[in-house]
């Protein structure tokens, strides 16, 4: 703990900005870690930040991330684009940590300067996200990414965070696994802004297709709103994905035109800004009252003596005494 009392923040962030690797690592282990410094770390990475593309990736379990965003990686560094991915692993059940699938899959960048790849532990957080992982963006944002990937554990019914947090979603999809109607059931019809259908030299691509297109359908969007692309790829042998990145970057302007895109990223730090205060508020009182006001308040509910109305009142009252 001393050691990081003594880090130098300024200075951190500067060779951050600089690109060099080590200072990156070191503030999203700042994060990760809910450091004391990390207040003084957003601060300073706050007047820097604001300037990447975000694009979140997702899909159900052996679509295909990892080899996609390693296809896509390549695709982008062929544009000369500065690449940063922070791919949210499942947790160890041993160590809490991530369990490095996604980097062990991206080898192919290990060695590029100007691509950072980060494995991040999902520490059981709902959303296919990681708590921290708003906050691991500003860093790769800060540190001078064009493109920042975000790659999720796998979508599901509680797993479209993902569309809170990215500029753009593309949700993956694969044949043979059920997908058109996991993606009816997940909700993921409603987050997507482009589809993939990764795999496409197996049986059943052109199917998928047609499917998640007719459901796709039978959605009403209003006049003048994005209408989300289908795409075929192959990503272990990195074809199509030209396509994908240019409409990536057509729905880029979209945003930028329609206004959408100021739209979500001050959502995305409403959320963030929420997120924090809920979270120091619990902690306040907490260190305050402990658990034994809750208990009580809880045994009450159960005992029909109060409802839960009146008794978030009480608790919420405690903050204003």
């Amino acid at each position: 703990m001393s050691r990081r009392r003594d880090v130098d923040v300024p200075d951190l962030v500067e060779r951050a900005r600089a690109g060099e690797a080590r200072a990156v690592a070191r503030l999203i282990s700042l994060v990760e870690d809910e450091s004391p410094l990390l207040r003084e770390v957003m601060a300073a990475l706050a007047p820097h930040a604001g300037h990447a593309q975000v694009i979140g990736i997702t899909g159900s379990p052996g679509v295909g991330k990892s080899t996609s965003t390693n296809a896509l990686v390549t695709e982008l560094r062929r544009q000369d684009k500065r690449v940063g991915v922070l791919a949210v692993d499942p947790s160890s059940p041993f160590s809490g940590g991530a369990l490095l699938g996604d980097r062990v899959r991206m080898q192919d960048h290990a060695l590029d300067r100007n691509v950072y790849i980060r494995s991040m532990a999902s520490r059981g957080h709902l959303g296919g996200l990681s708590w921290s992982t708003p906050q691991a963006l500003r860093v790769l944002d800060a540190a001078g990414c064009d493109v920042i990937l975000i790659e999720t554990v796998g979508v599901g019914q509680s797993e479209v965070e993902i569309a809170g947090l990215a500029d753009t979603t593309m949700v993956l999809l694969a044949p043979g696994m059920g997908d058109g109607i996991q993606a009816a059931k997940a909700g993921i019809l409603e987050i997507g802004d482009l589809y993939v259908v990764n795999k496409a030299d197996r049986d059943g691509a052109d199917q998928v297709r047609r499917d998640l297109r007719s459901m796709l359908q039978l959605g009403e969007r209003p006049e003048g709103s994005w209408r989300p692309p289908i795409l075929k790829t192959i990503a272990q042998q990195g074809e199509g994905l030209d396509e994908v990145v240019a409409e990536i970057a057509k729905h880029h302007e979209w945003l930028a035109s329609s206004g959408e895109l100021d739209a979500r990223r001050t959502r995305r730090a409403r959320d963030e800004i929420e997120a924090i205060a809920v979270t120091a508020l619990r902690q306040r009182w907490g260190d305050v009252h402990g658990r034994t006001e809750l208990d009580d308040l809880a045994a009450g509910v159960v005992a029909g003596t109060t409802d839960p109305y009146a008794a978030a009142d009480e608790l919420l009252a405690a903050f204003t005494d």
